[in-house]
């Protein structure tokens, strides 16, 4: 399992999250920017958060299910990580980038049994115990 957008404001409870989102935030949008928050909204859902967060880049706007967890089989992101893609042009990884578009930015289908390993993994990275 790959991690995206492992951020310390998004995972705050992970120690390995060291990163700041900041880091990774563009001065305009990047090629194939919508088509990668399409791709990021379309993932196949890990855990579902019906509440809503805060931007916390400080654009006053709230993210509804930002806490959601989504995969396409091999990353797994935060629900609100489009959001981020679209508003503030944050960079992601460019072995995601390049994976996004070789599908033709169309999330593959992702057997159950695979979808229940990476949400066994995620609940171990939450509780802050890698295997």
């Amino acid at each position: 399992m790959k991690v995206l957008g492992f951020y310390s404001e998004l995972w705050p409870s992970s120690p390995e999250a060291t990163s700041s989102i900041r880091s990774f935030v563009a001065g305009a949008p990047q090629p194939n920017e919508s088509e990668i928050a399409s791709y990021l909204r379309s993932g196949h859902v890990l855990f579902a958060s019906m509440g809503v967060v805060d931007d916390v880049l400080g654009s006053g706007e709230d993210i509804m299910g930002g806490g959601s967890l989504f995969t396409d089989g091999e990353w797994v992101w935060r629900g609100d990580l489009w959001f981020y893609v679209s508003r503030h042009h944050v960079v992601l990884p460019d072995d995601f980038q390049a994976k996004a578009e070789s599908l033709g930015y169309v999330v593959p289908s992702v057997e159950q049994e695979r979808l229940m390993v990476l949400a066994d993994e995620v609940q171990t990275l939450r509780s802050g115990k890698r295997k």
